[in-house]
């Protein structure tokens, strides 16, 4: 497996790539549509040409893990692309989520991410739950559903490694910029069913786990798991008493948080925000909270 440096918005080590070798290896996530020419000169320095990539996987449809499918399938024209069953409508005709993304960032959406080009729908495979992208001598990737993050997400387990690339499920860890944060955004963040995809990791037992944000976690990947839902039960936690009381859940979320941004160096603070910033963050949990609500009281 290699490491690939996506460079969203020229940040290093901020969105990740992977490719996993083989007799017909797979890249797992493009990035952004933004992310594509340094992408594209990564795998070219790998002698990766364009007719020997087997397959393109996404872990879900977010444009800065999937913006850039539509230009590096036509870079790749054998690939397969591969997708949760949720997202492969979105991959052959984008304009709903382009839309989507472009009410919650703006501006920001042309200048950091980029829009999304269409992938011919004849190459999009959708994957259920369990099944396998084949990489040659007796290894697969096993797809492993895990909504929570998103509906349409899935993590991908290297039957050969071990590595489980778990996409934005297991929060965000950036190097050099503090602790875990969970990844918590509108519009379908769901905390039960974050916690139990979680759970469905431990229990696959794996070697390391490959965060797209960013890099991969050999060193007791079991402790990270259990980080990750500690720290997402916490957030949840903050979220839910201001709720009840009454109060903004943002500015609860930021008083407890945000001295962590504060005592980041200026840029590391602006990566993070950029990324995963707390107003994304409460927006998730405050809509988890109203549809959760009625069963809460």
């Amino acid at each position: 497996m290699v490491e690939l440096d996506t460079l969203l918005g020229g940040w290093e080590r901020v969105t990740a790539g992977y490719l996993v070798g083989g007799p017909a290896p797979v890249l797992v996530e493009t990035g952004s549509r933004s992310s594509v020419p340094a992408l594209l000169a990564a795998l070219a320095e790998l002698g990766v040409s364009a007719g020997n990539l087997a397959g393109i996987a996404v872990t879900h449809i977010h444009l800065d893990h999937a913006g850039g499918v539509g230009d590096v399938a036509r870079a790749f024209p054998e690939a397969t692309v591969y997708v949760h069953p949720l997202g492969a409508r979105h991959l052959a005709e984008p304009s709903r989520l382009v839309a989507s993304a472009a009410a919650v960032y703006g501006e920001a959406l042309d200048s950091l991410y980029g829009r999304m080009e269409p992938t011919d729908p004849g190459r999009v495979r959708a994957l259920e739950d369990g099944e396998e992208i084949p990489l040659g001598d007796g290894r697969v990737l096993v797809a492993v559903h895990s909504p929570g993050h998103a509906k349409h997400h899935m993590a991908l387990h290297d039957t050969g490694s071990g590595l489980l690339f778990v996409g934005d499920a297991v929060g965000v860890k950036l190097p050099g910029a503090g602790v875990l944060r969970p990844a918590t955004p509108p519009s379908d963040f769901d905390l039960d069913q974050a916690l139990d995809s979680l759970r469905r990791f431990v229990e696959r037992s794996p070697a390391a786990i490959a965060l797209a944000h960013y890099g991969v976690v050999a060193d007791d990947p079991a402790s990270a798991l259990s980080e990750a839902s500690e720290v997402l039960r916490e957030w949840a936690s903050v979220a839910e008493g201001a709720w009840r009381a009454g109060l903004d859940v943002e500015e609860a979320l930021a008083r407890r948080y945000r001295p962590e941004l504060d005592a980041l160096p200026e840029e590391q603070r602006r990566r993070v925000e950029a990324l995963n910033g707390i107003h994304s963050n409460a927006e998730g949990l405050k809509l988890w909270l109203a549809r959760a609500g009625a069963h809460m009281k």
